[in-house]
């Protein structure tokens, strides 16, 4: 299983971005993509959720309303909308992989739940 993100980059406050998370490397078609982000001396945090078993999602109060996660079946991506950055949206952000999970609760943004990770995109938001 592979997963390369990418779309990361330097925007200022109230700006938009796309981060794409390209899947490969797997012939299962049932399992949950999380987005996460980590700052500089700081934990992990789950950012959104997308589940292909059902076509559910799940955000971080932090980003609800802001953030919009979908899927690309043609680019077989998920990707990962983000719109009205604010500073404290600067962190390197991660797409992990999940078999046969819901995005429903909170617990589908923790960290332990997924099996596979992307290496990372950096996305700056500064003036």
């Amino acid at each position: 299983v592979q997963l390369v993100e990418s779309g990361g980059a330097l925007v200022q406050p109230g700006g938009s971005l796309r981060l794409s998370c390209t899947l490969s490397g797997f012939t299962f078609d049932r399992y949950a993509v999380g987005w996460f982000r980590q700052s500089p001396g700081k934990a992990r945090e789950g950012v959104s959720c997308f589940s292909t078993v059902d076509g559910s999602t799940f955000y971080a109060d932090s980003v609800k309303g802001r953030f919009a996660v979908s899927r690309d079946d043609v680019k077989n991506t998920i990707d990962l909308q983000m719109n009205v950055l604010r500073p404290e949206d600067t962190a390197t952000y991660y797409c992990a992989l999940e078999a046969s999970s819901l995005c429903w609760v909170k617990q589908s943004l923790n960290v332990d739940k997924y099996d596979f990770w992307g290496q990372g995109t950096q996305v700056t938001v500064s003036s």
